[in-house]
């Protein structure tokens, strides 16, 4: 996975059968790291450790604020893990699925030039 882009083909509207990053909402009291990771495990079965805020994004009149991280795995198995994902994958930069959103792209854009700025 090192260097690979995880990604799930989703299993619920919007965008049914298109793909995705693992995604899903942070809990009452729940800290945002410790959602993210627990969405990956949910939607993944990878256990993994939050590295860096990748960037915040939302649209106008929209109440939903996505939050970007990038993380590390320590462990688990690749795996469709939830009914909310049809399968899993691990995409080369260069090898990338149908995505379901216009945001996917633009965020997959804004982590290379932040990969490659810290280079």
């Amino acid at each position: 996975m090192d260097g690979g882009i995880v990604m799930i083909q989703r299993a619920i509207e919007p965008a049914v059968g298109k793909w995705s990053f693992p995604s899903g909402y942070v809990n009452r009291g729940e800290k945002i790291e410790r959602a993210v990771e627990r969405e990956v495990l949910e939607e993944c079965g990878l256990e993994t450790v939050v590295a860096r805020l990748i960037g915040l994004y939302s649209k106008d009149h929209d109440p939903v604020i996505l939050s970007v991280y990038e993380v590390n795995v320590t462990g688990g198995v690749l795996h469709s893990a939830d009914n909310e994902t049809l399968d899993v994958g691990v995409f080369g930069i260069d090898d990338l699925p149908e995505l379901a959103f216009t945001h996917d792209r633009q965020i997959i854009d804004e982590w290379l030039n932040s990969t490659s700025a810290a280079q």
